[in-house]
């Protein structure tokens, strides 16, 4: 695993700078130079965009990564990337006309509470249609196992697009008209990158043939779009629900908590980027043995990592909330923690869902994610009516537990393995020792103090028990070298 080691590593830089940018954007300059208003704005849309965006992919960016091992020459190679450019550029011209002939109605549809939406209403699909193109240019990267550029423009790039433009803004330098065409205009730079990069890695000869796989990938591309939809439906719903049944400013609130929550994923982000071509390869060759070896290193690592950032996230929680003086936002405290049981379940599970994307059992994830989907919304329509965004939290903890038992099962009965081993059980009781325990463990200064000692306390104990106990090889060899003086246990 060197070279996931060695990308992941880099990947998850990336990722770390993209969060701690993120953070700085959703907890200091949206609700200090905004305010959560046109916050609430500004997310409500581009989660209305990340809606859209699947049905412009089609789910080609994913049948790229699956059929492209499958490909023996150049010329199949190139049938499949064009075939991947052609799909997306066809579905947004015939949404584009459909668009101009419905301008009103869809405007009309879309603004019925917020008449702020409807006005940048056009940043929905411009926006949709530059992140469509961009996932494929990106997997042309990622198969060629070239990810650490397109990770960085994918994590990095619109955190730290929003973040200039913030400044900007906070300076007067944009009104918010200025803001979201500079935004829209960032998304096509980035994709102008990505482009540029994917050729001068892997030049195809472009054609309009069609790959002699067509129907496979036409028959993948269709069910992984559909799962796509359901997916996004299922990560975005909640705030397009919240903006509708309750305000935007409900949706800055909820949003800073779900990002702050999404921190304990980033490991996971960082290495699905370079195991998901590893994981489509090991399944066309039929080698059941990698598959398992990535299956359970994947999920040990991810669960140690992701743990004790669970820890650091919710145990410093009340401080960090104090520090930045958020105000108003605090009514979502609840939030952070209810979510990051779900990412850590998540985490839990290791590359299972590229197993099941790359496998020929993929069918099975458009049935789960459309089951997810048409639970989140009867979900999220009772909770946030009867518990407010509390309620929207409680509902995509129980989607996430659902549709994660689903696919475990499912792994387990076709392939006969699972993510879970004795290290698995030991690292869930270190996680909840460490939280019980330092939860009621007293830091009596002020918030920023707290939280760095309180910090540096949970990373000590947590790395001293992960290596004592041998949690994962991966993190044990990496301790061993920072700590030369401590014997192997």
């Amino acid at each position: 695993m060197g070279i996931i080691a060695k990308q992941s590593f880099y990947n998850s830089i990336s990722i770390a700078l993209a969060f701690l940018i993120g953070a700085i954007n959703t907890v200091y300059l949206y609700p200090t130079h905004m305010g959560s208003k046109l916050q609430g704005l500004v997310v409500a849309l581009l989660a209305l965009s990340n809606l859209v965006q699947p049905f412009i992919s089609f789910g080609v960016q994913h049948a790229v990564i699956k059929f492209y091992s499958s490909c023996k020459t150049k010329e199949e190679k190139d049938r499949l990337l064009s075939f991947s450019l052609f799909v997306p550029l066809l579905v947004f011209s015939l949404l584009l006309i459909s668009c101009f002939f419905l301008q009103e109605e869809i405007t009309t549809f879309i603004a019925t509470k917020n008449q702020e939406i409807g006005k940048y209403a056009y940043l929905i699909l411009t926006v949709a249609f530059s992140t469509a193109l961009f996932e494929v240019f990106y997997n042309w990267l990622r198969i060629q196992l070239f990810s650490v550029f397109g990770n960085f423009l994918k994590e990095f790039f619109p955190r730290a697009l929003i973040f200039v433009l913030l400044l900007i803004y906070s300076y007067g330098g944009l009104d918010l008209d200025e803001f979201i065409m500079a935004l829209i205009f960032g998304y096509y730079l980035r994709l102008f990158m990505v482009i540029v990069y994917s050729l001068v890695k892997y030049t195809p000869k472009f054609t309009l043939l069609l790959p002699q796989q067509f129907k496979s990938i036409l028959r993948y591309s269709l069910l992984i779009f559909m799962s796509g939809t359901a997916a996004s439906l299922i990560l975005d719903i909640d705030k397009s629900m919240i903006s509708n049944i309750l305000t935007v400013e409900n949706v800055a609130y909820y949003s800073v908590a779900i990002f702050i929550a999404a921190v304990i994923e980033f490991p996971g982000r960082a290495m699905f980027q370079i195991i998901s071509p590893l994981v489509a390869q090991a399944i066309n060759e039929d080698d059941a043995s990698t598959l398992h070896k990535l299956l359970k290193k994947s999920a040990n690592n991810l669960l140690l990592v992701s743990g004790l950032l669970f820890l650091l996230v919710n145990l410093n929680l009340n401080d960090f909330y104090a520090w930045v003086n958020l105000g108003d936002y605090t009514v979502a405290l609840e939030v952070v923690l209810i979510v990051s049981v779900g990412k850590i379940f998540t985490m839990s599970m290791g590359c299972i869902n590229n197993i099941i994307t790359n496998s020929k059992y993929y069918s099975y994830v458009f049935w789960f994610s459309t089951a997810s989907a048409v639970l989140a919304v009867i979900l999220n329509l009772y909770f946030i009516q009867w518990y407010g965004i509390i309620g929207a939290a409680y509902a995509t903890l129980m989607v996430i537990v659902m549709i994660n038992f689903l696919k475990i099962l499912l792994v387990q009965v076709r392939f006969k393995i699972n993510p879970y081993s004795k290290q698995t059980f030991y690292t869930l009781g270190i996680i909840l020792l460490l939280y019980f325990c330092i939860s009621w463990i007293p830091f009596d200064f002020t918030p920023f103090f707290s939280l760095v000692l309180r910090s540096l306390f949970i990373g000590t104990v947590f790395a001293i028990l992960a290596y004592f106990l041998k949690l994962t090889g991966d993190i044990q060899a990496f301790l061993s070298k920072l700590l030369p003086s401590v014997k192997k246990a």
